[in-house]
């Protein structure tokens, strides 16, 4: 059983293993990507039911767009079918769904849909869960500063009010907390430029099995394996 007590408030989740996966099947890696978009769907539930406040997926980074063309036309029809399959579940489950990156080059027809979707369970007080599309967090980084910058040119804000809590306002992330937990499957113990800035001082997880194969109970388990974990925020634990 888990502690209901400490339950990380926002887990972020680097898929990774669809085509290594896939491969030791003998399928394309196009059959891995299919079934990773599925499973978001059952860690959503999972996350939910633990009391997770904030679930972030990395579905797609800037980096990506270099895959071939096949895969990445099909991992975009695949998140254009997740979306009309379960945006009533969403809302039914009292779940906001929240898009961070970049629009731009993502098909004109999946961002319709995603602006959809956000504005359908904007209001959703429940878990919030992220899909962070087209993300890189560097560009993140330097496009925050930039919005900073812009801000000061206007009147807005002062050079010397910059702090890390209101840097935080620019980010895509903004208003949600850091997370607390960073789980990367597949064994591979990198973060792939993935919310560098916000995973300053969360627990970090790295089991080996490969995304398509990550359920409810690999959730449980690293929630378990949070709790087991003395986080001092760079303090030192009184005796």
């Amino acid at each position: 059983m888990i502690d209901r007590t400490d339950i990380p408030r926002h887990v972020a989740i680097i898929m990774d293993g669809n085509g290594r996966w896939a491969k030791e099947k003998n399928l394309p890696r196009t059959a891995g990507h299919k079934v990773g978009i599925d499973r978001i769907k059952e860690i959503i539930r999972a996350a939910d039911e633990a009391g997770i406040k904030v679930i972030t997926f990395f579905a797609f980074s800037t980096e990506n767009w270099s895959r071939p063309r096949r895969e990445i036309d099909m991992l975009m029809r695949s998140l254009d079918s997740f979306l009309n399959r379960e945006i009533n579940e969403l809302i039914k489950k009292n779940i906001r769904l929240l898009v961070i990156g970049r629009d731009d080059p993502i098909p004109g027809y999946l961002q319709k849909k995603l602006k959809v979707a956000q504005e359908k369970t904007k209001n959703n007080s429940g878990l919030t869960a992220v899909l962070a599309l087209n993300y890189g967090s560097r560009q993140e980084i330097v496009e925050a500063a930039k919005r900073f910058f812009f801000s000061v040119k206007k009147g807005e804000n002062r050079i010397e009010d910059l702090d890390t809590e209101k840097f935080d306002g620019y980010l895509f992330t903004a208003g949600l907390p850091d997370p607390d937990l960073l789980v990367r499957t597949s064994g591979e113990m990198r973060i792939s430029n993935f919310l560098l800035w916000q995973l300053s001082y969360a627990e970090l997880y790295f089991p080996r099995k490969y995304w398509p194969d990550f359920k409810k109970e690999d959730l449980v388990k690293a929630i378990k394996v949070y709790q087991t974990r003395e986080r001092r925020f760079g303090a030192i634990k009184e005796k």
